[in-house]
C-alpha cells in the first residue's frame, strides 16, 4: 500500500499540537463559561443528576452512582474529578449558592477531606432544579454529542441566575488562571435588573446595587476605595480581613480575642497554619501577651479563642495578627470565563450583560415552544369546535366509509367517493369540509362524551385561553419590554425566596501599622570562648560562675541584652554584631560560632577583642600592628550603620596585634618576637583616625615583628613569661616611642 511522506517543520507541529492541547484545556475543563456559571465537569455532573431524577423532592442517591453515571456518560477524565466537582458544589462554606444537596461528611472548612463516593449522598438543590434545569425540554439550549457520541449533553445549562458572580470560580488553565469571588444572590439579582431596565450603566454605576464580593466565610474587605477599579478592569486584588471580638473573660480582669469570621483564602488547611502562625507569635517578644489558643469551631461556625494575660492590649494584638499571620489576606481576582468560545478577561458590566443577553434568548426559545405549541393546540381545538356544529354529517360519514383513511380524506379534501350517504345533501356538504389533516386525526380519536353539553363548554373555554396565551406569547415574543418584565419578574422570585443577607462586611480602612514594643533591656554577659562559640549569661549566673567565666573563655564582656557589640580582627576589620541575636541561655550552653552571627570569617581573620558600643563611644582604643605601628581612636567612630567596616588602615603585609581602651596613667610594654622590648606611656600614642595607619611605635629589625602587648596599671606588679623567664615589666625604663627597645638576654 503505498504512503505519502509529509515534510513539514517540527516546530510548526509543535506549535499545533500545544495550541490545541491549551484550548482544549481552557475551553473544555478549566474554566466556567460566562452563561452559566460552571465547568464542563460541573455542568455535566448536574445535567447527569437531573436525568437520574435526583431532584430536591426525590431521596439522596450514592455519590458513586453519580460519579459512575457521570463519567461512564458524558465527563471521561476519571472519578476524581468528578467527585471533586460534586463535592464542592454541595460546600457551603465554598459556594456562596450551594447547587447540591450532600449527605454525609462532605468535608469540613478546616480542610478534612469529604468521605470516599461510596459512603456519601448527594441530591439536587430545590433552586439548582429551577434556575438551571428547568425548560430543557423546550429546547431552550443546544445539544451537543458526548465524547463517543452515544448521548446528548447541553453545551451550557439554562441558568436564570448570574452564577458566575454569585458562585464565583477558580481554575487554573495552560497559561493563564481564572478566580472570580462569590457574591450575595440578592444584590447580583439587583444589578442585572437595574441593567435591564437602564442598558447604558457602566461597572461603577451597577456597583450601587452589587457592593462588592460576598464571601461564605463573612470577613471584612477593606479596600473599598480599589473595588471600582477592580469591577471595571476586571482584575485587582481584594484585601479581606477576619473578624475579631473583645470578650471579657467571666470571674477575671483579663480578656480575650475571639475570632468569629475568616477570610475565604484561610479555608482549608489556612486555619491549621493560622493557629501555627499565632503559636509562633506567642513564643515571640512580640506576641508574648497571647496565653492560650483554643480552636472551639462547629457546624454553628467559626470560634477561634486567643487568651490574653492581664493588662494586654487587645487592640495591639488584634493588629499584630492582621500584620502578622493570614487573619488579613489578599483575594486576587482575575474575571476570566469562555465567552463566545474563547477566553476573555470580564468586566462587571460584561458578565451581566452576557447574562442578559442569554436570557433573553432563553426566553425566546422558550417562549417560540410555548408558541408554537399553543398555535398547534387552538389549530386542534378550532377543528373540534367546528366538528361539533356538523356533529351529525361527520357520524354519517364514518359510518358510510370503509376504513379511517377514505373519512380522513374526506374530512380534509372532501373527497365522497366510496361513502355510503343517506341524501345527496349530505354528500354536497360532505365534499365542502375543509379541516387540516391534525384536525381531522382529533375528530377521528374524539370520544362521545365530548358532545355533552358541559364538555362543549369547557372545550369553548380552553379555546378562549389558548387564544389569550397565544396573543401573550407572541407579544413577549415581538416586544422586548414584555420580554424583559418577564425576565425581571423572573429574577424578582428567585431573589424573594432564595436571597439571603449579606456576610461580608466592605469598608475602607487604613493599613494596619504596629509600633513594635520593645523589649526591656537587661543586663548581660557576653561569653566566648577560644574556639569563638559565643553565648549570653545574665549577670546572676555570670556572678555564680565568676572563676570558671574567666578561665574557659577568652572573651568576657558585660553589657545590655540590646546592646551593639564591634568585633574587631587581626585584619583590622570592624564587625557590628547585635547581642540580642546571640543565643542567651545557660552557663555550660555550647553557643553558636561567632562567624555564623556575624560576616566574620573564620578561615581569613582572627578574632582579638570583643567591646561594647555603649561603652566603647566613651573611650579611646589604642591598636598596636604586626610592623610596630600604633595610634590611639575616638570609640565613638565606630558606631557605625554598616555591619562590616575597616577599623583601622594596614599595610599589605602587616596585621593587627593588639586592640585596647587607652588608660592615660598607664604605660605599656611592646614585645616583639626575638625578645626585644620597648615600655612607653600610652599618652605618648597619638589620637588619629580610624582610616589612619599609625605612627611607629617600636622600630624593628629585620626580620622582626610585634608579637604581643603589655598594660601595666600603676601599683600593678607587671610580671610576663617571655623567652622562658619571667620578667618584671615594670622594671623596663620607660623609652620614647618609636625606639629599638631592650633586647632580653639569653
Amino acid at each position: 500500500m503505498p504512503s505519502e511522506l509529509i515534510q513539514t517543520e517540527y516546530a510548526e507541529i509543535m506549535q499545533k499540537s500545544y495550541i490545541d492541547y491549551a484550548m482544549s484545556v481552557i475551553v473544555s475543563r478549566a474554566l466556567p463559561d460566562v452563561r452559566d456559571g460552571l465547568k464542563p465537569v460541573q455542568r455535566r455532573t448536574l445535567y447527569d443528576m437531573h436525568e437520574l431524577g435526583i431532584r430536591y423532592d426525590k431521596p439522596y442517591r450514592k455519590s458513586a452512582r453519580i460519579v459512575g453515571d457521570t463519567m461512564g456518560k458524558y465527563h471521561p477524565h476519571g472519578d476524581s474529578s468528578i467527585y471533586g466537582a460534586l463535592v464542592v458544589l454541595a460546600q457551603d462554606f465554598k459556594m456562596g449558592l450551594p447547587l447540591v444537596e450532600g449527605h454525609g461528611n462532605f468535608g469540613s472548612i478546616e480542610g478534612d477531606g469529604a468521605a470516599a463516593m461510596r459512603y456519601t449522598e448527594a441530591r439536587l438543590q430545590k433552586i439548582t432544579q429551577e434556575a438551571f434545569l428547568s425548560d430543557l425540554e423546550k429546547g431552550v439550549v443546544d445539544f451537543v454529542p458526548n465524547f463517543d457520541e452515544t448521548e446528548k449533553e447541553p453545551s451550557v445549562l439554562p441558568a436564570r441566575i448570574p452564577n458566575l458572580l454569585v458562585n464565583g470560580s477558580e481554575g487554573i488553565a495552560v497559561g493563564m488562571a481564572t478566580s472570580i469571588p462569590p457574591h450575595n444572590l440578592g444584590e447580583v439579582i439587583d444589578a442585572v435588573i437595574a441593567l435591564i431596565r437602564d442598558s447604558s450603566l457602566t461597572s461603577t454605576d451597577l456597583m450601587q446595587y452589587m457592593k462588592g464580593p460576598d464571601f461564605p466565610t463573612g470577613g471584612i474587605v477593606v479596600n473599598e476605595s480599589e473595588l471600582a477599579d477592580i469591577y471595571s478592569t476586571g482584575s485587582g486584588k481584594i484585601k479581606v480581613r477576619g473578624k475579631v471580638e473583645v470578650e471579657k473573660i467571666p470571674r477575671s480582669d483579663r480578656k480575650r480575642l475571639v475570632i468569629t469570621q475568616i477570610p475565604y483564602t484561610m479555608i482549608g488547611a489556612g486555619i491549621g497554619k493560622f493557629l501555627n502562625d499565632v503559636a509562633s507569635l506567642a513564643d515571640s517578644k512580640l506576641g508574648s501577651d497571647i496565653t492560650d489558643i483554643s480552636n472551639q469551631s462547629s457546624k454553628e461556625g467559626i470560634r477561634i479563642v486567643l487568651e490574653l494575660r492581664k493588662g494586654a492590649d487587645p487592640e495591639y494584638i488584634e493588629k499584630l495578627l492582621y500584620k502578622k499571620t493570614r487573619l488579613e489576606d489578599t483575594f486576587g481576582v482575575n474575571m476570566l470565563a469562555v465567552s463566545d468560545g474563547r477566553p476573555e478577561t470580564l468586566s462587571l458590566h460584561d458578565i451581566l450583560e452576557a447574562h442578559i443577553d442569554f436570557q433573553f434568548e432563553i426566553a425566546t426559545k422558550k417562549y417560540q415552544s410555548m408558541l408554537d405549541a399553543e398555535i398547534q393546540k387552538q389549530e386542534i381545538q378550532e377543528g373540534l369546535i367546528a366538528a361539533v356544529d356538523v356533529i351529525d354529517l361527520i357520524i354519517e360519514i364514518l359510518r358510510g366509509s370503509k376504513d379511517r383513511t377514505m373519512a380522513k380524506n374526506c374530512l380534509v379534501y372532501g373527497q365522497t367517493e366510496g361513502i355510503r350517504f343517506k341524501s345527496k345533501k349530505s354528500k354536497t356538504d360532505a365534499s365542502r369540509l375543509h379541516f387540516t389533516d391534525a384536525q381531522a386525526s382529533a375528530i377521528l380519536e374524539m370520544r362521545l362524551y365530548k358532545l355533552i353539553g358541559l364538555e362543549i363548554d369547557a372545550l369553548t373555554a380552553e379555546y378562549n385561553e389558548t387564544k389569550k396565551r397565544i396573543e401573550r406569547y407572541t407579544d413577549i415574543l415581538n416586544n422586548y419590554s414584555s420580554m424583559a418584565n418577564v425576565i425581571i419578574e423572573q429574577l424578582e422570585a428567585f431573589r424573594k425566596e432564595y436571597a439571603t443577607d449579606r456576610k461580608t462586611q466592605i469598608t475602607e480602612a487604613e493599613a494596619v501599622v504596629i509600633e513594635e514594643k520593645k523589649p526591656e533591656a537587661f543586663p548581660v554577659v557576653l561569653l566566648m570562648d577560644r574556639f569563638g562559640y559565643a553565648r549570653t549569661v545574665e549577670e546572676s549566673v555570670y556572678e555564680k560562675n565568676r572563676e570558671a567565666a574567666h578561665d574557659e573563655n577568652r572573651i568576657v564582656v558585660h553589657c545590655m541584652s540590646d546592646s551593639r557589640l564591634c568585633v574587631f580582627t587581626d585584619t583590622g576589620r570592624l564587625h557590628i554584631l547585635k547581642a540580642e541575636k546571640i543565643p542567651h541561655g545557660k552557663f555550660r550552653d555550647k553557643g553558636t560560632p561567632i562567624d555564623n552571627l556575624c560576616h566574620y570569617d573564620s578561615s581569613e581573620e582572627t578574632y582579638l577583642q570583643v567591646f561594647s558600643l555603649d561603652d566603647l563611644k566613651a573611650q579611646q582604643l589604642l591598636f598596636v600592628t604586626k610592623q610596630g605601628y600604633v595610634k590611639a581612636v575616638e570609640g565613638s567612630e565606630f558606631d557605625v550603620a554598616k555591619l562590616t567596616v575597616q577599623a583601622t588602615k594596614l599595610d599589605a603585609e602587616d596585621r593587627l596585634v593588639d586592640v585596647h581602651p587607652v588608660h592615660y596613667q598607664a604605660s605599656m610594654v611592646i614585645a616583639t618576637k626575638n625578645h626585644y622590648l620597648l615600655r612607653m606611656t600610652e599618652e605618648s600614642v597619638p589620637l588619629q583616625k580610624k582610616a589612619a595607619r599609625g605612627v611607629r611605635g617600636i622600630r624593628l629589625a629585620e626580620p622582626d615583628e610585634v608579637e604581643c602587648v603589655y598594660y601595666l596599671e600603676d601599683g600593678a606588679p607587671g610580671e610576663a613569661e617571655i623567652g622562658g623567664r619571667t620578667v618584671a615589666l615594670n622594671r623596663l625604663h620607660i623609652a620614647e616611642r618609636g625606639g629599638k627597645g631592650t633586647r632580653l638576654r639569653k
